[in-house]
């Protein structure tokens, strides 16, 4: 019978330099669905959890989900899975574009990579063909510059997957890049990927689709999930309009926004950086990952070169948290952050950190090297993203290691808003509950997707929830967790859970697959992944006060807004999200691992 998944993974060592197909147990990777589930089940189980991130002892999958590559909305995201050396936890960071995909259509559920190269290399997989090459002269490039001399080589077929100078440099805010700006951004994964001298991956395949279990149950689901997504305002029209940048008015309206560096929680000049802006000033069409109906990437004109515009984590974090309206600045730092393979919440969020750094005087002029950090500089924000690529300076080296250990560099890592030593993204968890417990809780640290709970709080959907109450946020925190740990390890777009629910889900995977989930059972699958890279985190190292938020949220009131006065109440929620979890200190018990057929 037919399925979405190849059951076959591809493992390459780059210190021997062999390359090995592999079977993947059709029963292991429908307990864990693929992409992020089964990648951290494939790292735990082969002892990654206590290696050093940046030796050749870890390893970095890439990895796609059984509806990655199928006819469904959204169908193109991979996850690249390995242990992060940002903060030494599980790294699973998710990419859209096409080139997951391509790795589908190749015949490979998965791309192991281990070792170390002894120089600087590449990989080729066309199908059956798998090759190292020599990277010698990719070596420094950009990231653009890079995908240009592959596709001038291998085709414009050919997707490209690389890193940039701040991988190559060992950047803890390294990202990698594929289609020139779709990113894997979070964690330092490309850090991980320089750290084996692995400049790119290039995929090709003669194949374009994969046979589903159920072709005619497949159909039926995906035209009613096709017209959900149309009818719902968020996929149907808020983002295909305006982008992900839709929520810069929404967000600073509630005065949940946060400013220089979380000082504040509501930006005056919000409509100068907002996705209404961007379109108006900027925008040339909708951009569109693989076989995705909502189209809320942004390709805009950024002085005569046409590129990929900045997502509303950017626009917030070059914009808001650095004081500056200045749109074309922001765009301008945001294809140098794509340029230089870092992380566009990262590498933002550490410049508002030094500038805060710079206003109290632990940061001086002389450690600028002629380009203060002072609020509102476009200059700056421009130049530091360059400088922390490249590690030009002492200080840009230091920062391009990220906010917490900036300031620990200081005496002062509470001047970090990271949680486990990961910034976070743009909603202050002083005014939206939920996602305070979400980013506490977190796996991978600081991180809006793993459970967005700013689509109850904010959006209203699928039912909207009091956004300074705690009551019933550990529940719905929970739920949504587990749910997204699904979409991601399936290979969707987060963004499908605007209008889709777990019964949707379970019918495309059933579907495609030919198994019988129902929606309680498939958020279980959400749930046994999520335990899963708990326990990782456990054998790597993870503290129960790990799960915390910076002290700035719990102590500090927002000072003025429509949220004024408001704090983190993590404390009344973190004690009922460890009892629905069945979690003590943290970490799952004995009891919930065995339910979850963890043991």
């Amino acid at each position: 019978m037919s399925t979405t998944y190849n059951l076959k993974m591809l493992r390459v060592n780059l210190t021997d330099r062999t390359i090995k197909t592999e079977d993947l147990d059709e029963k292991l990777a429908k307990k864990f669905l693929g992409g992020r589930g089964l990648g951290t089940k494939i790292l735990y189980d082969e002892g990654v959890a206590t290696v050093e991130p940046l030796s050749p002892e870890n390893k970095l999958i890439f990895i796609n989900g059984p509806l990655t590559g199928a006819n469904v909305p959204t169908g193109g995201r991979y996850m690249v899975v390995t242990k992060a050396p940002l903060n030494n936890m599980i790294a699973s960071s998710n990419s859209g574009g096409v080139w997951g995909a391509r790795l589908k259509y190749a015949g490979y559920d998965a791309l192991i990579v281990e070792g170390k190269a002894k120089a600087p290399v590449y990989l080729v997989i066309d199908d059956e063909h798998v090759e190292i090459k020599d990277a010698a002269e990719l070596w420094g490039k950009t990231s653009e510059q890079t995908e240009e001399v592959l596709k001038e080589e291998y085709g414009k077929n050919a997707s490209v997957l690389n890193i940039g100078p701040a991988g190559e440099n060992l950047s803890l805010l390294a990202c990698i890049i594929n289609e020139a700006d779709r990113a894997a951004g979070r964690t330092g994964v490309g850090a991980v990927m320089g750290s084996k001298n692995l400049k790119a991956v290039v995929c090709s395949s003669k194949r374009t689709v994969v046979e589903p279990f159920d072709k005619e149950a497949l159909r039926e689901s995906v035209a009613l999930n096709l017209k959900l997504l149309k009818d719902n305002g968020v996929t149907g029209t808020g983002l295909p309009t305006y982008g992900t940048a839709v929520l810069v008015n929404i967000i600073n309206n509630v005065g949940s926004f946060p400013t220089k560096n979380w000082q504040e929680s509501q930006f005056a000049t919000s409509e100068e950086i907002s996705g209404e802006m961007l379109k108006e000033k900027f925008l040339v069409k909708q951009g569109f990952c693989h076989r995705c109906p909502i189209g809320c990437g942004r390709v805009i004109n950024m002085n005569g070169k046409i590129v990929g515009g900045p997502e509303y984590e950017p626009l917030w974090a070059y914009g808001a948290n650095c004081g500056l309206d200045d749109l074309e600045a922001i765009t301008i730092a945001n294809y140098w952050a794509n340029e230089m393979g870092l992380d566009a919440i990262g590498a933002p969020t550490t410049i508002a950190t030094a500038m805060e750094l710079y206003q109290k005087g632990y940061i001086t002029d002389k450690d600028c090297d002629g380009v203060p950090l002072k609020w509102g500089s476009a200059e700056a924000i421009i130049e530091w993203t360059k400088r922390m690529g490249l590690g030009s300076n002492p200080l840009a080296k230091l920062m391009a290691q990220g906010s917490y250990r900036l300031c620990e560099h200081y005496g002062v890592p509470e001047l970090s808003m990271s949680v486990k030593k990961q910034d976070m993204p743009a909603y202050d968890a002083r005014g939206i509950q939920g996602i305070g417990l979400t980013y506490a809780t977190s796996n991978r640290g600081g991180c809006h997707v793993r459970g967005y709970m700013i689509s109850p709080e904010i959006l209203g959907l699928p039912q909207p929830l009091d956004r300074f109450a705690t009551d019933d946020k550990a529940f719905w925190t929970k739920t949504f967790q587990d749910l997204t740990a699904v979409i991601d390890s399936a290979g969707l777009c987060l963004f499908t859970s605007f209008a889709l629910g777990a019964p949707h889900y379970a019918a495309m995977i059933n579907a495609a697959t030919g198994t019988n989930y129902t929606p309680a059972e498939l958020l279980e699958v959400g749930e046994r992944i999520y335990n899963i890279e708990r326990m990782f985190n456990k054998a790597a190292g993870m503290k129960p006060e790990d799960d915390t938020l910076p002290k700035r949220l719990l102590e500090e009131p927002i000072p003025d807004g429509p949220s004024k006065g408001e704090v983190s109440k993590l404390h009344i929620l973190l004690p009922q999200y460890y009892e629905l979890r069945g979690w003590e200190k943290a970490f799952p018990t004995e009891a919930t691992l065995k339910r979850l057929d963890l043991l």
